[in-house]
C-alpha cells in the first residue's frame, strides 16, 4: 500500500469516491480526523481510511474505509482497516468502534463485535460523525461495532 495523508488537493475526489460507496462525506475536514488516500497506477483513489479520537484519546472511531468496487474481496479493504488501527493504536487508543449497517460479516472477521450505539455514543459523543449524527436521527438507524486494539 501506497496511503499518503489526506491533502486539502483531494478533497473533492475523495468526496466523490467516499459517496460512490455510500459513506458519511460531512466532517471530512474536520481538525480531528486522521485520513489516509490510496491511489492506483493511474493516480485515481481506489481506497481510504481514517479515524476519529475521543477527546481522551483512549478511543477511536474508526470511518471511511472504503476500496473501489474492482479491489472488493482483494484483501485491500482488510489492509485499510488494519492501517487505520494500527495508527489509532499508536496514537494511544485502546479500543476502536465504527458504524456500519450494511458489512458486518467484515467487520466481525478484523475482530469487531456488535454493541449498542449508547457505548459508542458515551465513548466517542464529541466526534465530529457522532455529533452529526446525533444532531440528523441518523444515529437511530445505526449499527454499532466495537474491538480491542491490543492485539492488532
Amino acid at each position: 500500500m501506497s496511503l499518503r495523508r489526506l491533502r486539502a488537493s483531494d478533497s473533492a475526489e475523495v468526496e466523490v469516491f467516499l459517496g460512490v460507496a455510500d459513506l458519511t462525506l460531512a466532517g471530512l475536514d474536520a481538525p480531528g480526523l486522521h485520513l489516509w488516500v490510496e491511489r492506483d497506477a493511474e493516480g485515481g483513489v481506489c481506497g481510504s481510511t481514517g479515524f476519529e479520537l475521543s477527546r481522551d484519546r483512549r478511543h477511536a472511531l474508526v470511518r471511511s474505509v472504503a476500496v473501489a468496487p474492482g479491489l472488493r474481496g482483494s484483501g485491500v479493504g482488510s489492509q485499510l482497516a488494519r492501517f487505520a488501527m494500527a495508527q489509532a493504536a499508536g496514537a494511544g487508543a485502546s479500543r476502536a468502534w465504527l458504524f456500519s449497517r450494511r458489512s458486518g460479516a467484515f467487520w466481525q472477521q478484523l475482530g469487531f463485535e456488535l454493541t449498542t450505539t449508547e457505548l459508542l455514543t458515551g465513548a466517542l459523543g464529541e466526534t465530529h460523525q457522532v455529533r452529526l449524527f446525533t444532531r440528523t436521527g441518523q444515529l437511530d438507524r445505526e449499527v454499532a461495532w466495537a474491538r480491542s486494539l491490543a492485539h492488532l
